[in-house]
């Protein structure tokens, strides 16, 4: 497991006092004589004449639990406080990262997220927070987010692997537990393990039912991705009812964001249903509800939404409208894959109206900007499939046939069987342009397979 820069206390002494070199000890006595020895204090020197000799050297071995006053005098004594002398952290420290941490959260909130991950760093490097595990998890969720929100799953997985670890802990409560499971799903989701994925969200639901707790917030945020997961596997009612139990929690307390993110889920489960009316409905909800937030990068992932559903209703001149405005959104708030994803409908858009050069021109950008982007599978292979359709169309045969295929390896690896369907019907189509009728029936006869077996 890779270390966790920031996570080990500095070779200097915390705020007031002097401290050995290296990690910070790990219990109240072995702190106490580490800053002994550090003083060059003896164990009766230590006493005072208020304890015995034989009393430190119990706190020190561990067989003795120091009261609050017995701390605050040690610590007195030592030249430190009793924080630190409880939990590795002085008062000052703990204010200090709890002051980083909510900077950090802020900024993830904001999309920002490579400064999000500079800010958890910072607070986890302020001296013995390891030591106080409740601002140890805290600073390896939120930092782990905000990598997995830049498609950095690995290195989001080994912070959240050392945070579940800690949240094992007997100080720890259900609902901490589940938080960090619910975290580890949804990178899972993103890696297109949805199995694993839908085991871990239903772990986490069981420990917060286990706990009495509401946790409202938490439950939604787990119905919501849940319902990704439902979706991805084309389980419709299972994600229309998890993504309306998300709905109804958030507004239960009046959450807007979680509002609004269940809007817009709800919105692609009734466009993927073919309810289009709906979808629309949903994603200006959802929209509404973002831009009051004044949250720029959602808006303007409404707005690749909504020009998707334009055009789907047979409003193309709309829906480039809106694309274009998403694309414009997408740039200003600096989220590249924001921008591919764009582009990627774009190209769509323009191969519909035969806008061939077009569709070739916004599929290849597309494909420039989420090149890398191994969570971004499924809007990779639609540009590959839109790229190899253009070229199809121009007569590029044996481009359009390498394009496509990796189009269909796109989606093999994220298991999506109805976007295989249509590579596969490409496939047929370059066949029969090249006047092979067995191979095309072949390509043909596989998609129209695979596709009822999803209806049934």
């Amino acid at each position: 497991m890779a270390e966790v820069v920031g996570l080990r206390r500095p070779e200097t002494p915390a705020e007031g006092g002097p401290a050995a070199a290296g990690t910070t000890p790990a219990s109240v006595g072995e702190r106490v004589r580490a800053l002994r020895t550090a003083a060059r204090m003896t164990q009766a020197e230590l006493a005072g004449g208020r304890f015995s000799k034989e009393y430190v050297s119990q706190v020190e071995r561990g067989k003795t639990r120091p009261g609050a006053k017995t701390l605050d005098w040690l610590a007195a004594q030592l030249g430190t406080d009793r924080a630190f002398l409880q939990h590795g952290i002085s008062t000052v420290d703990s204010v200090r990262a709890e002051s980083l941490l909510e900077r950090a959260e802020g900024l993830s909130e904001q999309h920002r997220y490579a400064e999000a991950v500079d800010g958890f760093k910072a607070a986890a490097a302020v001296a013995g927070l390891t030591s106080v595990p409740s601002l140890a998890v805290r600073s390896l969720v939120g930092e782990a987010w905000a990598h997995s929100q830049q498609g950095e799953i690995d290195e989001a997985l080994v912070l959240l692997e050392q945070a579940r670890e800690l949240a094992d802990g007997p100080t720890f409560t259900d609902v901490e537990r589940a938080d960090v499971l619910y975290r580890i799903g949804v990178c899972r989701y993103k890696q297109s393990k949805i199995a694993e994925a839908l085991a871990l969200f239903r772990r986490a639901l069981q420990l917060v039912a286990r706990s009495g707790a509401g946790c409202e917030e938490l439950r939604s945020d787990i119905h919501h991705w849940r319902s990704r997961c439902f979706r991805r596997q084309r389980e419709w009612d299972a994600a229309r009812e998890d993504i309306a139990l998300a709905l109804e929690l958030a507004e239960s307390i009046a959450d807007r964001r979680r509002t609004a993110d269940a809007y817009f889920q709800a919105s692609l489960v009734a466009e993927r249903q073919g309810n289009w009316l709906l979808a629309r409905q949903h994603g200006e909800r959802a929209k509404a509800l973002f831009e009051e937030l004044g949250d720029e990068a959602n808006v303007g992932r409404l707005l690749n939404n909504l020009g998707g559903i334009n055009h789907l209703l047979g409003n193309n001149n709309r829906a480039i409208e809106l694309l274009g405005e998403a694309f414009e959104r997408a740039v200003e708030t600096g989220l590249t894959p924001d921008a591919g994803h764009v582009l990627c409908s774009l190209a769509e858009v323009h191969l519909a109206a035969g806008n061939l050069d077009q569709a070739e021109a916004e599929a290849r950008k597309a494909l420039d900007l989420l090149d890398g982007r191994d969570d971004y599978l499924h809007e990779i292979g639609i540009a590959q499939l839109a790229l190899g359709r253009a070229q199809l169309e121009q007569g590029r045969l044996d481009e359009a046939e390498q394009t496509i295929l990796a189009a269909d390896r796109s989606f093999e690896q994220i298991a999506s069987v109805s976007h295989r369907a249509n590579a596969w019907v490409a496939q047929g189509d370059i066949a029969k342009r090249r006047g092979d009728s067995r191979e095309a029936a072949r390509h043909y006869r596989r998609a129209a397979e695979a596709l009822q077996d999803i209806r049934f």
